[in-house]
């Protein structure tokens, strides 16, 4: 009994290790200032377990708030709500709060358990935490590559499973309290939401790690900070010109999945948008899009022509008065609670 209790806590909690033994043989010389600094972490700790799960957590704390906080500060210029993808719902600073805080519970009560364990499970599945050099920059972007494809294939049946009625209801419902999303609502979701589709996010380099163990954990820590600054920029309800689904057209973006939170239906990846291009789910957010268009063209149309007409001296007929804000149709509504 005391030996298996032994056993489950050292897994969890890991054992020291002088660094002697930890880098036993290592040329420092050889290193690059990066591998340098990746080695002085661990000996800094003498426990690989304890330095992974601090580094993990930290790591994700401060990409997902630090990722949030331009948001935020671009809620507050007036001047930007022309790129606003619902420019009349701008998150209040209490608004902001409540979700901060669900989100922060979260954080420490689902996910720090999660990355706590994130160590021991590398290790049994072959993964190179502590150890350096790193692997070479194309090996890494080919790995990462197909993590994204691999999380949005997942994210999207799972996404679309969770809004079947009684699994809407029970968990989904939750993450769709606001219906024209911010940064910092990424995370804002039940913890089992939580769990079921980050299961996507760290799935993909676990399966990659036990088929091949050829895996580094910078390589996966790498993809989590591009993860979350999808996720952040994606419910940041913002659409500039140069983001990145204007030249990229088969990334979803904010255009993407603001449509999502406004409608409750259809647009359910992440990443990409091939699995609604393709299964006909983004059918909605077309149409609107579409309408939205030949609105802002019509409008545009009107005001040359009321410009030409000045210009010639002759007054327009009509008093037509051209806005620039376009009353989307009626979308579907919202999904029973």
């Amino acid at each position: 009994m005391n030996h298996t209790l032994g056993t489950f806590t050292e897994a969890i909690t890991g054992h020291p290790t002088p660094a002697s033994v930890l880098y036993e043989g290592l040329n420092m010389s050889s290193l690059s200032w990066a591998e340098k600094l990746w080695v002085q972490w661990y000996q800094y700790w003498e426990n690989p377990v304890i330095a992974t799960g601090v580094m993990s957590f930290l790591l994700h704390e401060i990409v997902y708030f630090g990722r949030s906080i331009p948001w935020i500060i671009i809620d507050m210029i007036p001047s930007m709500r022309k790129y606003k993808l619902q420019p009349g719902k701008v998150p209040t600073l209490a608004e902001q709060w409540r979700c901060t805080k669900l989100v922060l519970l979260s954080h420490f009560t689902v996910e720090l358990p999660q990355i706590w364990s994130f160590h021991p499970i590398c290790e049994y599945l072959g993964m190179t935490t502590h150890e350096v050099p790193f692997p070479p920059w194309y090996k890494m972007a080919w790995q990462i590559g197909l993590f994204f494809v691999f999380e949005d294939t997942f994210h999207y049946f799972a996404h679309r499973a969770l809004h079947w009625g009684p699994l809407y209801k029970h968990i989904h419902k939750v993450h769709h309290e606001f219906s024209a999303p911010f940064g910092l609502a990424a995370e804002y979701a039940h913890p089992l939401e939580v769990l079921i589709l980050g299961m996507g996010t760290i799935g993909a380099p676990f399966l990659l790690c036990a088929l091949t163990k050829d895996l580094h954990i910078l390589t996966v820590y790498i993809w989590i900070v591009l993860r979350l600054f999808q996720a952040v920029d994606a419910h940041s309800g913002y659409d500039f010109p140069i983001s990145l689904h204007n030249w990229l057209p088969f990334w979803a973006g904010a255009d993407h999945h603001d449509y999502h939170h406004m409608a409750f239906l259809g647009c359910y990846s992440t990443s990409f948008r091939w699995w609604d291009h393709f299964l006909g789910t983004d059918r909605g957010y077309k149409r609107t899009r579409a309408k939205e268009r030949a609105a802002k063209e019509r409008a545009a149309k009107e005001l040359a022509e009321q410009k030409h007409a000045q210009a010639l001296g002759a007054k327009p007929a009509g008093e037509t008065v051209v806005t620039e804000t376009i009353t989307a149709t009626a979308l579907p509504a919202k999904v029973a609670a």
